[in-house]
């Protein structure tokens, strides 16, 4: 029976990855977040691995606060940079497959074609920095890793957009979201399962997922509001005229192929998966 870490265990990912272990009957699950394991501490995370015999990591640990990481860089870099090279080191001197979750802030969103993993990266966040260095170190100290970036990702755990919105909704009677931002939302259940194909797989590299389609923030807002028949007007608004510290991609839509081709992975309508996740709720 392989042994599967997962860190990150209490995020929305983690969650999801969770939710579904009964479905690998022939896996042994670790769930790990900071409480278990410290991945910023190298003799941590290299008797952890040892010790219970892993062969495969799923990083879903991640400082996922696009704002706050502009002020609080150190802690930012020190979680998505610092932790993914001792975290790879580890996973490399154990012979331990690494599969780790990236974004598409490493783009800078000037793009207007989907992006593919070759693309030139250039983050214009402090986060996106951080993450893009996380996968620069991965590359640097293991081959045997997966990156999977992933775009807008909502769950029925955590905090996320749509939870948000659905809240916000019932509370107010107008919104104001911004029409300028085009991506994709990826549902975590979605990607959890994905990323199980990528665990169990052989291949290596660099891959993009979210779920399919595009949207802007607003047509994603309205139509969360249009599923749960919530009475909130939704405004567009350009994204100069919402205060956010850190700026945002443009567009930041995922070209899928090679994941699809690679993997023989079957990505959901991001629309089909957004009903899902809200019929969960109810």
């Amino acid at each position: 029976m392989a042994n599967i870490l997962v860190t990150g265990a209490n995020g929305q990912l983690g969650s999801e990855i969770n939710a579904i272990k009964e479905e690998y009957p022939g896996f042994n699950f670790l769930f790990t977040d900071i409480q278990e394991l410290d991945l910023t501490k190298k003799s941590e995370v290299e008797q952890y691995i040892s010790s219970n015999s892993v062969d495969v990591c799923l990083n879903c640990a991640a400082y996922t606060a696009v704002d706050k990481a502009e002020d609080d860089r150190d802690l930012a870099m020190l979680v998505n940079a610092d932790a993914v090279k001792i975290l790879s080191q580890a996973c490399n001197k154990y012979e331990v497959r690494l599969i780790h979750i990236s974004t598409d802030y490493v783009f800078d969103g000037t793009n207007h074609k989907p992006y593919v993993e070759t693309d030139s990266t250039e983050p214009n966040s402090f986060y996106g920095i951080t993450k893009l260095e996380g996968e620069k170190v991965l590359k640097e100290n293991i081959d045997n890793y997966v990156i999977i970036r992933t775009s807008w990702l909502y769950s029925n755990y955590g905090n996320n957009f749509v939870k948000t919105m659905m809240r916000l909704g019932n509370e107010r009677d107008e919104l104001g979201v911004v029409v300028d931002q085009v991506g994709t939302p990826t549902f975590a259940a979605d990607l959890a399962k994905a990323i199980m194909v990528c665990a169990v797989g052989t291949k290596t590299g660099t891959y993009h997922y979210s779920n399919q389609g595009v949207i802007s923030w607003y047509d994603f807002a309205k139509t969360i509001m249009q599923i749960n028949k919530i009475d909130c007007k939704i405004n567009p608004i350009e994204s100069k005229d919402f205060p956010a510290k850190a700026p945002r991609p443009f567009y930041s839509v995922l070209n899928k192929s090679k994941i699809i081709n690679d993997f023989g992975i079957d990505i959901p309508y991001w629309l089909d998966s957004l009903k899902l996740m809200i019929e969960r709720i109810k």
